[in-house]
Formats: C-alpha cells, structure tokens, sequence
C-alpha cells in the first residue's frame, strides 16, 4: 500500500503542496514562520478540513496509525513541536488578546495530542503558557480556554 502525502511529508520522504519538506520547513527562520500562512496545516495535519488553508491535508484513520506506528514521523513531529517552541519563545506579536496564531497554537495541540499523545501535547502547551506567564500577556479567556481544552 502506497502511503498518503501527508505520512510521505512527515516520514520526510514527500513534500507539502508547495513542495516543500518538512526538514525546509522546520529550517525557516522566524520571519518566514510567521509571514507563512500555508505550512502548519502539514507539519501539524488534523482530522478536519482547514478553512484558512482548504488545499491542505485531512487526515484519515489510516494517516492517524501510520504515523503514530512509524519510525520517522515522530522524529518530525517532535522536531517540528521543537521548533514552534523556540519561534513562540522568540517573538513576541502574537502575545496579544487575539491573534492568528492562537489558533497555530490550538492546532499544534490538537495535532500532538491526536498523533504523538498527551505528554507532547502538554509540552507545548505548557511551554506557550510558560511564556504567557512570564510575559504577562493579556491572551483573551477564549484562547486560553481552547488551548486547555485542545
């Protein structure tokens, strides 16, 4: 059985649609992360359509096992969970009331939770709240909630 794109992207043998892998992609620096609008949806895929990115890909019960049975995926995975963490660390417009990457941060939860389970969920959570915290960011109650609840 030939496998999907997105296991192909994450497995670092396929590329997104814009065909980039997922090693150029965790390689961007910060001001590409963030001026990028079409990237998140394949280093942190979910089960539902993206409205933001509709091209991008929707995993299926068969990505889900894939990815979670194999060697390579969440090497990239926690790479790319990695990397967030850092480019979360070092900037710092998005530590605002609402901005679009609360909704990154909700996904790259709900992706880490579907694909790598709780404790790399909770990482990142934890690191974005650690970085709240210290910087006394005024994050609106509903992202704050979405992120406890993704």
């Amino acid at each position: 059985m030939v496998a999907s794109p997105i296991v192909m992207f994450l497995e670092g043998e396929g590329t997104d649609a814009h065909g980039r892998s997922v090693f150029e992609i965790v390689a961007m620096d910060d001001i590409a992360l963030d001026r990028t609008h079409d990237f998140i949806q394949w280093l942190f895929p979910l089960q539902e359509p993206s409205t933001a990115v509709p091209e991008s890909p929707v995993l299926t019960p068969g990505d889900i096992q894939a990815i979670r049975s194999s060697d390579l995926a969440p090497i990239a995975l926690a790479g790319a969970r990695d990397r967030m963490i850092a480019f979360y660390r070092t900037t710092h417009d998005w530590l605002m009331p609402n901005d679009h990457h609360h909704r990154r941060i909700t996904r790259i939860i709900r992706s880490l939770r579907l694909l790598q389970g709780d404790e790399a969920a909770d990482c990142f959570r934890d690191a974005i709240l650690a970085r709240v915290q210290e910087t006394r960011a005024p994050i609106s109650a509903r992202s704050l909630g979405y992120w406890a609840t993704a």
